[in-house]
């Protein structure tokens, strides 16, 4: 095994869910939904296939969805995009990331990512050659602080991932945030590649904030998003990238020889659904407000502490209450004993330490899946 990757494990996701199988378990781990896609994005998808739209995809995606995205992105932010030359279609936001690793890091940049941090990230900056470069979001409330931030920025920094709304914590990271963070991006020349696949799951009237759109961030900012989170098919991979014109053409010349093209009806399906009137996002953020309210409900009668979180479909978890024993173990034991999966947060921090008591729930799940976890989880109490 070449030393690249003789650090990497097997995916903690993949050991749960398989957990969560073997012991019969509600699995309330991997952020994958147990409901189905809506009927219309399906509908779509399928008229696709009838309509021969079965043979490979332009590489960077076919035009019929770069125009919705760069419609989705004025619609929602004012954003001006062209389609034809600051939009890139992947194969789901994990390939954008991939892309964008090897597009901008060179060996030896340092990277700044704030921990805990979604598991794709570190490895694709260690096999870009990437040096990275932590900054904690402190609990309770997952937030950064600005003097931390601000120390790991130096004249070696190249890039910040900056996720938001964010996975795993829920943070959606404010006005004054974003602005410190577009200060010191321009100061040091960094580019900031931004992760917002859960861009229309924000509660209690927050809004996201696109980073792209802040003065001085349109030539540096690369934004990822996807359709898997909005429209509840994670399966189909249909993810984007969109920047300024030679941020997109550099990340082109990763992506034709990584996938070359995703799967053509899917491009014709989410550009329907991004069409989609207001209502549609009005009533995906009310849906998972109430399922959030069934897993928050639940966890309060518990010895679990935790704060009910602006965005994504997350709840973190501390688990200090229980004792020393690791967050792995703990994740482990819960599956065997009371029949519930979660993921250790650990796994998702560069310093394991600093996340060994967080575990994460996930409530994209439908009431009753959620309902019978929370019979469950009563039984976490000291």
């Amino acid at each position: 095994m070449i030393e690249r990757i003789a650090g990497f494990g097997n995916s903690v996701f993949s050991e749960i869910t398989a957990l969560a199988r073997e012991y019969g378990a509600i699995n309330l781990g991997q952020g994958f939904p147990d409901f189905d896609t809506p009927d219309i994005v399906k509908e779509a998808a399928q008229k696709a296939i009838r309509d021969g739209h079965n043979q490979y995809a332009m590489s960077h995606g076919e035009p019929v969805l770069r125009e919705a995205i760069s419609r989705h992105a004025f619609r929602f932010y004012g954003q001006h995009l062209d389609p034809h030359t600051q939009i890139c279609v992947t194969s789901g936001a994990s390939e954008a990331l991939w892309c964008a690793a090897f597009a901008f890091i060179e060996p030896g940049d340092e990277v700044i990512v704030f921990e805990p941090a979604f598991d794709v990230y570190l490895p694709n900056i260690h096999m870009a050659g990437g040096v990275v470069k932590a900054v904690t979001l402190h609990g309770p409330d997952f937030r950064f602080r600005s003097d931390e931030l601000r120390q790991a920025f130096s004249h070696k920094t190249r890039v910040i991932l900056v996720n938001t709304p964010h996975n795993p914590c829920g943070t959606v990271f404010n006005r004054e945030e974003l602005s410190l963070i577009r200060d010191l991006c321009c100061e040091y020349n960094v580019i900031a590649i931004c992760d917002e696949v859960y861009e229309h799951i924000v509660f209690d009237g927050l809004q996201h904030l696109r980073l792209a759109c802040f003065d001085g961030m349109q030539d540096r900012c690369l934004t990822i998003s996807s359709g898997g989170k909005t429209f509840s098919c994670t399966g189909w991979k249909c993810g984007w990238a969109m920047g300024s014109e030679h941020m997109i053409n550099s990340l082109r010349r990763v992506h034709q020889f990584t996938v070359f093209a995703g799967a053509t009806p899917f491009h014709y399906a989410i550009a329907s659904a991004l069409d989609q009137p207001d209502s549609y996002y009005v009533d995906l953020g009310e849906a998972y407000s109430r399922r959030r309210q069934i897993l928050a409900d639940a966890l309060e009668r518990t010895d679990l502490r935790f704060q009910v979180p602006e965005g994504a479909y997350f709840i973190t978890a501390d688990t200090s209450a229980f004792g020393d024993e690791d967050g792995v173990e703990l994740s482990r034991r819960w599956i065997r004993e009371i029949g519930v999966a979660v993921i250790p947060s650990q796994k998702f921090y560069v310093h394991e330490q600093r996340g060994r008591h967080f575990v994460r729930f996930t409530f994209c799940k439908q009431d009753n899946t959620l309902n019978a976890a929370a019979e469950r989880l009563a039984a976490l109490r000291v």
